[in-house]
């Protein structure tokens, strides 16, 4: 134990090095200043104890401590307290992080560390060793989800035994700061809340059980192999916590519906989820209501409707709440839609605060392509007049229903617009460009790989484009709950175990997590959706010297980590059965990953044998999860976990955000040694990153949240042209290939733009 009591103490693991520099203590000017513990009690500087710290926090890191006790010895003056030497500190190495020297930011990470021993030590009087006391005090405090009282105070004892201090130790400053602030609640330390995770996760275990699936979870959450999503690290041990991260619910055509949805998109963000509402089924601008013509106001005053209810329900005071909404490409309001988000118009048809999406099939797509013409319709009249339900068509059905619509314009159909499909998709890409939405959804794609087609289908993607299944209005709302595995620490032996550790992890969950709303319950135990997803591709690429065009090292990668998933769901299956509506499903008839038959696997896989074997198993007894994996943005979880973002390269090797606490230090963790092997994403041809994508895609069940980022700046893909810039002719090609290649969404634009002054990045998520 690193501080095992109000004096400084260094532990046995860290190495004390006397560097012979100078006794500050000794001197007269130390010997005046008095410094004000975290107790309150005063006593005289003691140079040495700082020293200590100094060396604990820079040690195996390649910096020099001396520079640091450097350039805190200005600063000290009498009065000053323990907190703020330590803060200055972490200042002092901040200031000396640079590309040449990153190991600053482990440094200021450690002593950030170091401050919440000390402060947990001065408030509750012990740190680690005491975990059961821990659990009592906080479940009495009503901290603490009293099923944790589901262990007896032996195995609490024995779970004690099993924390590992040292693994604080490895949090950059970006990633302590943001476990420290976002996740971790007041008086307890890191450990323990990964601790208490992994028991409540593993007390749907078999009592014999239980206490072995905990310390595997533990280790692998703990040493940041597995990062779980926000809400389960933040919800989970607290009392009645949603533990949901993706949520998509669908409107109808009618009041009732609209303000149920309204409420459940309320009750979401309550819990902190995001949601994605799909608004295709209301009647467009112009169509009746209740027999008078021209009543409607279309779907944009209940998208502003929406917009309020994120502003107004804010996950608890934290943010704002997180809505997408979407709307199929055919529907009439589609030009208003795309821009309800500028400046200019009537403001009581603006919606600043959602993130609309925008749903495409093939048809249009092609259109698109060919320069033909679109027509957008209302899909009340479309129902009413022909019989057509156009919101739940896709494939071939959509365009044979889409033929007989446009047959009809101007007979039976009276509402519609007839547009130039290249034109709209440049309407919106302008808008892409200027707010970096709408996202796109390749609707055809998506339900195509849907393995639950005998059951619904699935009408849009939810708020990071990475999670989907079947939406029902008023019966079933899509959820998920994730998981990712950091890529940066994990050994190519590990992934197995990994894998099925993180099937087994979002698996439990669905059983312990408490839905918002019913409709969301419903889901849960009919298609029992999980999401095991991906983080710092770009690091496992560098430790092997690897770049985004090495897709069949890529494709190996993710064929392992598709199989292994997907093997252990069907082992669970075979121990606690199938989902409900497997039977008739894509997976029910041996179809595999994104509805493929055996034959494409036997033909692509690198290791092909397996996937017949998986596929008769499946067969047999059948899959516990209806959708798999899917893999997310990570913005933020990726910082805690120590690597880059999701499966996209590092925006920057180095560069510094700015936060609440001032300038933050971010560089990836393989920075040092292999700065070549990074490719930064802000001089990286996108269309690299969509076949990297692509290939990815087809060994993940579900989605991947697929940011583009497109530099403006002259020289910067064509080197051989140092005067040329990228043309809208350029991001258009990339994503028409998106597209093309199978990619199932686009989520984020993001566009850099430079001047004489700054760099910056705009239209950025999170």
């Amino acid at each position: 134990m690193l501080l095992d009591t109000q004096e400084t103490t260094i532990s046995s693991h860290s190495s004390i090095v006397n560097h012979g520099s100078k006794n500050y203590n000794s001197s007269n000017t130390a010997k005046s200043i008095e410094v004000i513990k975290r107790n309150g009690k005063s006593a005289p500087l003691d140079i040495s104890k700082i020293r200590k710290v100094v060396d604990w926090a820079c040690n195996g890191k390649d910096v020099n401590s001396i520079a640091l006790e450097s350039g805190l010895k200005t600063r000290l003056r009498h009065g000053i307290t323990t907190r703020e030497i330590q803060d200055n500190l972490i200042n002092c190495a901040l200031e000396m992080c640079n590309l040449e020297e990153p190991d600053w930011r482990y440094v200021a990470g450690r002593l950030h560390i170091w401050s919440l021993w000390k402060d947990t030590l001065v408030t509750r009087g012990y740190n680690y060793g005491n975990y059961a006391q821990t659990v009592a005090n906080f479940v009495k405090e009503g901290k603490y989800d009293q099923r944790i009282l589901t262990y007896s105070a032996a195995e609490l004892e024995e779970a004690n035994s099993w924390i590992n201090p040292d693994w604080d130790l490895d949090y950059d400053y970006a990633g302590v700061v943001l476990l420290s602030s976002r996740y971790l609640l007041p008086q307890e330390l890191p450990q323990e809340a990964f601790l208490t995770c992994s028991l409540l996760l593993a007390m749907v275990e078999s009592p014999e059980v239980r206490l072995s699936y905990a310390r595997k979870f533990y280790e692998a959450i703990a040493s940041r192999r597995i990062s779980l999503a926000t809400p389960i690290l933040a919800n989970l041990r607290v009392p009645k916590g949603s533990l949901t991260s993706c949520f998509i619910v669908s409107i109808d055509d009618n009041l009732e519906s609209i303000f149920q949805e309204i409420t459940n998109t309320a009750r979401i963000s309550k819990n902190g989820g995001g949601v994605g509402v799909n608004v295709s089924r209301i009647r467009a601008t112009g169509s009746s209501v209740m027999g008078k013509k021209n009543a409607s106001g279309g779907v944009i005053p209940w998208i502003k409707l929406l917009n309020d209810t994120a502003i107004a329900v804010n996950q608890g005071g934290r943010r704002a709440g997180a809505v997408t909404v979407g709307l199929d490409i055919w529907h009439l309001d589609v030009p208003e839609f795309l821009e309800m988000q500028t400046e200019n118009g009537d403001q009581r048809r603006k919606a600043y605060d959602v993130f609309p999406q925008l749903i495409l099939p093939d048809e249009f797509m092609r259109r698109v392509k060919d320069k033909q013409e679109w027509t957008l319709v209302d899909p009340f009249e479309v129902k009413n007049v022909l019989g057509i339900d156009l919101p739940p068509l896709w494939g071939a059905e959509f365009e044979g229903a889409y033929s007989i619509i446009e047959a009809n314009l101007g007979t039976k159909i009276k509402i519609y617009k007839k547009v130039n499909a290249r034109e709209l998709f440049k309407h919106i890409m302008r808008a892409q460009v200027e707010t970096g939405m709408p996202y796109l959804a390749f609707k055809d794609t998506i339900n195509k790989a849907n393995p639950n087609k005998h059951d619904g289908y699935i009408p849009g993607v939810n708020l990071c484009t990475e999670s989907f299944s079947n939406v029902t209005p008023g019966k079933y709302a899509h959820c998920c709950n994730l998981v990712s595995l950091n890529l940066a620490n994990l050994e190519n032996h590990e992934t197995q175990s990994i894998c099925e550790l993180a099937v087994r992890i979002l698996d439990n969950t669905i059983e312990i997590t408490l839905p918002p709303f019913g409709d969301a319950k419903a889901h849960n135990d009919r298609y029992r959706t999980i999401g095991v997803g991906a983080m710092g591709l770009a690091d496992w690429l560098a430790k092997q010297n690897l770049r985004y065009s090495n897709l069949s090292q890529i494709s190996n990668l993710f064929e392992d980590i598709g199989y292994y998933c997907t093997c252990a769901s069907m082992a669970l299956a075979k121990e606690r059965g199938a989902y409900p509506a497997f039977e008739g499903s894509d997976w029910s008839k041996g179809l595999l990953i994104g509805c493929q038959s055996v034959e494409w696997f036997e033909e692509n896989a690198y290791d092909k044998p397996r996937w017949r074997q998986l596929a008769d198993d499946i067969q047999e007894f059948g899959i516990r999860n209806s959708h798999i994996t899917a893999i997310a943005p990570n913005t933020s979880s990726s910082l805690v976990q120590g690597c880059t973002a999701s499966v996209l390269p590092v925006y920057s090797r180095f560069f510094y955000d700015k936060w609440a606490k001032g300038t933050v230090p971010i560089a990836p963790p393989y920075i040092s040694d292999k700065n070549w092997f990074y490719q930064e994403n802000k001089h990286l041809n996108q269309e690299e990153v969509v076949k990297a994508i692509a290939v990815i895609q087809q060994w993940i069940d579900t989605g991947i949240s697929m940011e583009l980022l497109f530099n403006l700046n002259e020289g910067v893909y064509f080197p051989d042209e140092p005067e040329r810039a990228l043309k809208a002719k350029d991001i258009y090609d990339t994503l028409i290939l998106s597209w093309e290649k199978g990619c199932k969404a686009v989520y984020y634009v993001r566009i850099v733009q430079r001047d004489s002054f700054k760099e910056e990045c705009t239209a950025c998520a999170n």
